[in-house]
């Protein structure tokens, strides 16, 4: 039993996404779906008593193994320092938000940089991109979803909402008559 907890757990980790019983039952070789999800209950439950800094979420029946908010804010200085500079970050997140988006309608809105950032993001595993005439199409990963831990289908709806905030933001700022 504790072997197969531990493999459970195992994966929880390396993953570090949302995953399903029957992903989990998969990368595991443990085949019982129910013993997987009363083990998933019962390391929840564990990880809910320990006074550490991780945490077993559940939503909709996926799991994931989880940096308890009080501590994010290490994490987010770590990841801010590591992989993606800013620049490159607002480029993602231009191509992101056009899913797919061609290159050279990036490059207008982003500037020569872009093509500097979009070889990383590809070399990194986040791009993959495609000959479109003269130009080409960049289209996410399966890698971005995963390292931001993001869903498809709702990214639109998360970047629009972020859109409709901002413009809020900024229709509260006083104009200044010309």
């Amino acid at each position: 039993m504790t072997e197969e907890r531990n493999k459970i757990e195992a994966v929880l980790f390396t993953t570090g996404r949302f995953l399903n019983a029957e992903e989990i039952s998969k990368m595991s070789s443990i085949g019982s779906i129910g013993f997987i999800k009363q083990t998933l209950n019962e390391l929840k439950e564990e990880y809910s008593s320990k006074s550490g800094a991780l945490e077993i979420i559940n939503d909709k029946d996926r799991w994931k193994l989880n940096i308890r908010k009080d501590y994010l804010y290490l994490t987010e200085k770590l990841l801010s320092d590591a992989e993606l500079d800013l620049p490159t970050q607002e480029t993602l997140a231009v191509i992101a938000y056009k899913q797919p988006a061609i290159q050279s309608d990036v490059t207008k809105t982003r500037g020569n940089k872009s093509y500097d950032h979009i070889k990383k993001l590809k070399e990194e595993g986040f791009l993959i991109s495609e000959k479109f005439g003269r130009t080409k199409i960049l289209k996410l990963t399966q890698k971005f979803y995963d390292y931001f831990d993001v869903i498809e289908d709702d990214l639109k709806d998360k970047l629009v909402i972020s859109e409709k905030e901002k413009q809020e933001t900024l229709s509260d700022v006083p104009q200044k008559d010309l």
